[in-house]
């Protein structure tokens, strides 16, 4: 095999693909990264058997010209040292030659490193994957709504399937719900599938995070196709493979309050600024609780008390207050983080009791919904 190509696609390419390869593999050859050179270009891939990344850089695309294919073929190059290499070679062009035994030669400008290299033919496939049921998705709008959920799933492996993002696609509406048990995301969009089909599916949050990084902001439809086992999304030039989650997402429907006792209409900007600074005394103590309580004449005060430190209160004017009056105790960095993925200036937040979980929403927008469980202070 050998190819002359640009090295700022090359290292593209590579970053990529990099992010689906752990250092933590029983495979020993998943340590590296797959190269093949065909006529049409130069095929980069990625895998820890969890999630594989596909990437391809075209022999030429709108009249430039990015790879000169000599010799078609294919070697596997250790990721780590290939990665690093690629990124501080010195020229714009690369060259990479593999000669006897899978032995390959790196050149750039006057430096020239040779890498030991593996037989690509032992490097497991990607997964085949049917293709009859896609639906599409604006680039950014996918994004968006991985976000706005995938913040919320479990890092604990006790249960597993709360790692994931559940995905529900049913008369052309896409809900994602993410929860860890103490607090919820759910985004939902409706998007064009060309058959009425219905999916129900978890995609890991490690999975979605890394796909979120690679991909870019553009309002570009991205494909995507959900199989029993395995969910595939395909941008231009990329094919990102993640394994689901076994086992049935529980059915939150049902956590989600339909009535409340007290409503508040704020400033997100405000109401995020008073629980950061509520929560500088109480991240010191265990479980970084801010307590909100409603005052009279629309103000409401965000307060934290650490026995030991000190103590912080503030109060907001918010922009209308209804119904009873309310203390509540809660995690300050679960109320943060809701309301860093929530879009707009002014939210709602909705309270049934000082014990039930409240929802925090966007103004006049029911596509987002943010969930979050009280703590106990007694």
């Amino acid at each position: 095999m050998k190819f002359i190509i640009q090295r700022d696609k090359l290292v593209q390419g590579v970053q990529d693909v990099m992010k689906a390869v752990s250092s933590r593999t029983t495979i020993p050859i998943l340590t590296g990264i797959k190269i093949v050179a065909h006529t049409e270009g130069v095929t980069l891939t990625g895998s820890d058997s969890d999630i594989s990344i596909e990437s391809f850089i075209p022999a030429e695309e709108d009249g430039k010209e990015f790879v000169e294919i000599v010799q078609a073929g294919s070697v596997v190059l250790t990721a780590k040292f290939f990665s690093e290499i690629v990124k501080k070679l010195p020229m714009e062009i690369v060259e990479i030659e593999v000669g006897n035994h899978h032995s390959t030669i790196i050149r750039s400008g006057k430096a020239e490193f040779s890498l030991n290299g593996l037989d690509a033919e032992e490097y497991p496939l990607l997964p085949q994957i049917e293709e009859d049921n896609i639906f599409k998705i604006p680039t950014d709008l996918l994004k968006a709504m991985i976000r706005q959920t995938v913040f919320a799933v479990s890092t604990s492996e006790t249960r597993p399937i709360l790692t994931g993002v559940n995905w529900k696609l049913e008369n052309g509406e896409l809900i994602c719900i993410a929860t860890d048990s103490h607090r919820l995301a759910l985004r939902k969009a409706m998007i064009n599938s060309e058959n009425q089909s219905y999916y129900n599916a978890v995609i890991p949050g490690k999975s979605l995070s890394e796909l979120s990084k690679i991909l870019d902001d553009t309002s570009e439809p991205i494909e995507i196709v959900i199989t029993e086992n395995q969910v595939l999304f395909k941008a231009k030039n990329l094919l990102f493979f993640s394994r689901l989650l076994d086992g049935n997402y529980p059915d939150t429907s049902r956590l989600i309050p339909s009535d409340s006792k007290t409503n508040l209409t704020l400033n997100s900007k405000e109401f995020l600024q008073a629980i950061d600074r509520a929560s500088l005394l109480a991240k010191e103590a265990r479980n970084n609780v801010v307590k909100l309580s409603t005052l009279t004449d629309g103000m409401i005060e965000v307060s934290s008390n650490s026995p030991e430190i000190g103590k912080v209160s503030e109060e907001i004017q918010a922009e209308e207050v209804v119904g009873e009056e309310l203390k509540i105790s809660f995690s300050a960095k679960y109320v943060m983080d809701a309301l860093k993925a929530l879009e707009g200036t002014e939210i709602n937040v909705n309270f049934t009791g000082a014990m039930r979980p409240f929802v925090i929403r966007t103004k006049d927008d029911d596509s987002m919904l943010q969930l979050i469980l009280p703590v106990r202070t007694y």
